[in-house]
């Protein structure tokens, strides 16, 4: 490997990512226009024709039995946790690092976050600390696929089956994403995916509540619609059975996303072949821990998150997070369209802190709840990774190809190679 020498872009010199080089996400063609422009040009602008297509032809792509159209990925994973049978006061298991809705979502039923550590090498909750979190109020665990890889699902769905508890799968950020063959969202109880803008479906917003559960549908499909039995497109009878929202996709998201989903396959490929040759590019280079996959899971890269040695770079723990933006800034500097994702671990946000959801301490006061300690030197890898990591997805994305990457990775290694500079 060449060793960069290079004056750094943020020191004046030429950037390694030229103005232009990486391409926006996702790309749009006339297929997707027509797609759109049908559905508008239809009668039914509100849960229409589309929806009723797209959810077929996800279910049919995924391998589910069931789905079921939302507004976004946060609406199908609060109708993961009712569809569980989790009710007040009933504690649910998650991850302690992900985007917000991987555990507010069981604040939105009034149930409790049980928060468990990460593996440090995987990102993703580290299966050998669940069983120490389960207690008799345990009713799910949620498998957040981060980033596109996939959870270890045999050894959680282990556990699950000992404790009686449901699986939730969270592939927000995972479609596409294997575990032993089987995609993600076919092996928990049920799962929630997201289309907003940086997924790799995109629909602007929007989301996918799957299952092949009968009952867990139907629980599922009365929150999505006023806490309604019937979908919009059945004969409605207008009677609230229980406490429901609105959360129904339209139309002309559908369209899009069926127009979309007709190249998801295409665009997984290229983002793994983008993924495979930077990780080729990078490998020696100084301070940097490439993202790894675990046995039997196939990343979809959804997001190609790397961290920064702060050992090897002699930085002290303490210090660690304020030279990690160093770093990135430096990067983005050269064109590199990398940043920090999540700089907070999920326990450490105020409203686990504060332990005070709806007012008056709810659902943490409910006495049908139990004390729960969210003391945050249980999730000292969560806080490594947090402190030490950046991402990008862009770069890797269609229809970013050899060029961009090759740039991307000039810019990386530059950066950590005269790294004493910054």
């Amino acid at each position: 490997m060449n060793i960069i020498t290079e004056k750094l872009a943020i020191k004046g010199g030429k950037k390694a990512v030229p103005d232009g080089t990486i391409k926006k996400w996702p790309p749009i063609d006339d297929t997707d226009r027509q797609a759109v422009l049908d559905s508008l040009n239809g009668a039914n602008h509100a849960f229409g024709p589309n929806c009723q297509a797209f959810e077929k032809e996800w279910a049919e792509w995924n391998g589910n039995k069931y789905a079921i159209t939302t507004n976004s990925g946060t609406a199908a994973l609060h109708m993961a946790i009712v569809a569980s049978g989790c009710s007040t006061g009933d504690e649910v298991i998650v991850t302690a690092y992900s985007w917000s809705s991987s555990a507010t979502c069981i604040l939105q039923h009034s149930c409790i976050p049980v928060f468990v550590d990460i593996d440090f090498d995987s990102i993703n909750i580290d299966p050998k600390k669940i069983e120490a979190a389960i207690t008799p109020k345990t009713k799910a665990i949620i498998a957040v696929h981060l980033h596109g890889l996939p959870c270890d699902m045999d050894a959680i769905m282990a556990v699950a089956k000992k404790h009686n508890l449901k699986v939730i799968e969270d592939a927000c950020q995972a479609h596409g994403a294997k575990y032993k063959g089987r995609k993600v969202g076919t092996i928990g109880h049920c799962g929630a995916f997201s289309f907003n803008q940086n997924k790799c479906l995109c629909t602007g917003e929007g989301g996918m509540f799957v299952t092949d559960d009968a009952e867990m549908l139907a629980a599922a499909q009365s929150l999505w619609s006023f806490g309604e039995t019937r979908k919009p497109s059945e004969s409605r009878d207008y009677h609230v059975y229980a406490l429901g929202w609105m959360y129904r996709n339209n139309d002309l998201t559908a369209a899009f996303g069926r127009s979309q989903l007709k190249k998801l396959d295409g665009f997984l490929a290229r983002q793994k072949e983008n993924a495979q040759l930077l990780s080729e590019l990078l490998q020696g280079t100084p301070g940097l821990i490439l993202p790894t996959e675990i046995s039997g899971a196939e990343h979809n890269w959804y997001n190609y998150t790397m961290r920064f040695d702060m050992e090897a770079l002699a930085v002290r723990a303490n210090d660690a997070g304020d030279f990690r933006y160093k770093i990135v800034k430096a990067m983005n500097a050269e064109g590199v369209q990398t940043g920090v994702w999540q700089s907070f671990i999920l326990p450490a946000m105020t409203v686990f802190q504060a332990k005070n959801g709806f007012g008056h301490g709810h659902p943490w006061s409910s006495p049908h709840a139990q004390p729960v300690d969210y003391s945050l030197d249980q999730y000292k890898a969560a806080q490594k990774h947090c402190d030490t990591h950046t991402g990008m997805t862009m770069p890797l994305r269609a229809p970013n190809g050899e060029e961009a990457v090759r740039a991307t990775a000039e810019g990386i290694r530059k950066v950590m190679e005269n790294v004493s500079e910054l």
